[in-house]
């Protein structure tokens, strides 16, 4: 038994050559299509999330986003462990052979889903945080008359060159564990996710968070022991090939490929509400400031919180969150 549902396509071309036998994307569905279909909300999913984790920090009674008011689509991304990823796809993609794809492949077959298998025409909102705002930029772009509004939370519409330097560093701490064997592993590399969880600590919370020691909340008493039960816990049960083919589509992410950033922007039509974490190290406000002045109906409004990227997961952010999620809806 599962709690999300499959939705395949066979002879699925790739953005950067190749293509998989069959595609296959996992979502779940919360309330009901209104008979006009004017309440969509998507939402894709982040780095090593799942539509669970998006359910649990984005969607509730009484929130901006409530199943009682509007259909919710959940998806997950490709390489993430529920849709097409190393770890679930036959040979000869398996394993360390799975093609690279991007965040213009996963719209797309979100596209293909909505459209083929759901019956939506129209979204009302494209909602996601850290990767699953990359998604949403890119939604803007790809299909800028589809949806009423975009907007991303603590993400960028194209990796950082500061970011990159942090992927390359979660890409060396798996691959150079003699464990991990070139991506054919016969048990899992412990040592480099341990590492991969220890660099991911240092990125996703702020320097004031734990200058402050807002990690005792957690029940740590230490960074150390804050790095191991809260950060290990949260890594060591993914698959290393999973995490870095992930890892490489996050490194990509590009809303122009390589051609006219400022072009890009321009074209998304959708009221954009783009709001960063005001200590966030991967997507800074400076970047989300830069976008929002390049794209004709958007807005940046920085969240206010010492807990960095993972703002989000804060009830106490969760305030000024909906109130810009409210924003972007228009109710």
């Amino acid at each position: 038994m599962t709690d999300f549902e499959l939705f395949e396509t066979p002879g699925f071309a790739l953005q950067k050559g190749g293509a998989l036998p069959v595609a296959r994307l996992a979502y779940k569905t919360l309330g009901t299509l209104s008979a006009s279909g004017d309440n969509v909300v998507l939402i894709p999913s982040w780095y090593s999330g799942t539509h669970r984790e998006a359910a649990y920090c984005m969607v509730g009674p009484d929130r901006a986003i409530d199943p009682a008011r509007h259909f919710i689509v959940f998806t997950n991304l490709m390489s993430g462990g529920l849709s097409s990823s190393p770890s679930n796809t036959p040979a000869p993609f398996e394993s360390g052979r799975f093609p690279r794809v991007t965040l213009h492949d996963n719209v797309r077959l979100q596209h293909m889903l909505l459209t083929e298998r759901l019956g939506v025409s129209r979204i009302k909102l494209v909602a996601g945080w850290s990767m699953g705002g990359c998604q949403a930029f890119q939604w803007g772009v790809q299909y800028p008359a589809m949806m009423q509004a975009i907007a991303p939370l603590c993400c960028s519409a194209r990796t950082g060159e500061f970011n990159k330097v942090f992927l390359i560093s979660l890409r060396r701490a798996l691959t150079l564990d003699p464990a991990y064997a070139e991506g054919f592993y016969t048990r899992p590399p412990l040592a480099g996710l341990k590492a991969f969880a220890a660099i991911y600590a240092g990125w996703g919370f702020s320097e004031p968070f734990y200058r402050t020691r807002a990690y005792l909340q957690f029940g740590a008493r230490s960074c150390e022991e804050f790095v191991a039960n809260f950060w290990e816990g949260a890594m060591i049960h993914h698959d290393a090939n999973d995490l870095l083919t992930l890892l490489q589509t996050w490194y990509d992410g590009d809303i122009a490929d390589g051609g006219d950033f400022d072009a890009a922007l321009g074209s998304i039509k959708a009221r954009a509400v783009i709001m960063p974490g005001q200590y966030d190290s991967y997507f800074p406000p400076v970047d989300s400031e830069y976008e929002a002045s390049r794209m004709p109906n958007a807005v940046c409004r920085t969240i206010p919180s010492i807990w960095g990227h993972m703002t989000l997961w804060n009830p106490e952010d969760r305030g000024f969150i909906d109130a810009g999620l409210r924003l972007a809806l228009g109710e």
